[in-house]
């Protein structure tokens, strides 16, 4: 069930043409908000938009080119006449161990999960004029390390961080930052591990809730962060995780070379 409570508002959402981000575009237009999609996919976003209609714009945008950004939320402000809300959700992954970690991947990790989200900041907070609502997706792995994963898992804990600097900041102007840490959802960057039952299992036994937690759920904490119901809310990273931070991350390393009969050796 739905209500009006982001009428009048307008948001933008970054990586909003599948998944996470998609969720909450549906769920921002459904609360009454208007919304611009900025996705590195820009014939999906456009799809998505004109699937959506003329509440839904979109423009293709890489979120580590602080051009890409500007000019996002330059026609935002454009088409609606202003921005309230922003959901920086574009994000990447890699794997490697410690020591097989190509320094290249690792800064492409860093540019999109955390330079990405540094620039959203940045140009929405500069155009809400009143106040605003600013969400960043962190991840479970902002609390809880995993073997193979650091440079998502610091691009993480980083943005963590950021939100409380940012909140801390932009307080004052009445705008408010949160982060969300989501425990395993199935989204196009998760999708492989359907692979493996056996990866999924395990991420199961190590979340107290035997429930599963969706693209919608993450999409519904986001749209009250969003509103004027979380007003006092600010600088807090939000886990939607089962409560699997209380107990272990699986080891991934370890699962796929399992499956793979593949090992890791460095000199």
């Amino acid at each position: 069930m739905t209500n009006g409570r982001l009428s009048g508002k307008v948001a933008v959402v970054t990586g909003g043409a599948s998944g996470i981000g998609l969720a909450t575009v549906r769920r921002f237009i459904a609360h009454g908000a208007q919304v611009m999609i900025g996705d590195i996919e820009g014939d999906r976003a456009a799809e998505v938009a004109t699937e959506l209609g003329q509440a839904v714009g979109s423009r293709r945008c890489d979120v580590s080119a602080e051009s890409d950004v500007e000019a996002l939320f330059e026609e935002t402000q454009n088409r609606f006449g202003g921005v309230h809300i922003a959901f920086a959700n574009a994000g990447i992954g890699s794997f490697a161990p410690v020591v097989d970690a190509e320094v290249p991947d690792w800064m492409r990790v860093l540019e999109v999960n955390l330079v990405g989200p540094l620039l959203t900041i940045k140009h929405a907070a500069r155009r809400m004029d009143k106040g605003g609502s600013i969400v960043l997706t962190a991840s479970l792995n902002a609390v809880q390390p995993a073997i193979g994963m650091s440079a998502y898992c610091c691009s993480k804990a980083g943005l963590a961080m950021l939100a409380q600097v940012a909140a801390l900041e932009l307080g004052p102007k009445g705008i408010r930052v949160n982060a969300i840490g989501p425990g395993l959802v199935r989204t196009g960057l998760t999708d492989g591990m359907w692979l493996m039952p056996q990866i999924v299992e395990e991420f199961d036994e190590n979340a107290p809730l035997k429930t599963s937690t969706s693209t919608e759920d993450v999409a519904n904490l986001v749209a009250f962060l969003a509103s004027e119901e979380s007003s006092s809310i600010s600088g807090t990273l939000q886990l939607i995780d089962r409560a699997a931070h209380t107990m272990r991350y699986p080891n991934l390393l370890a699962r796929f070379t399992d499956a793979t009969g593949t090992g890791s050796q460095s000199s």
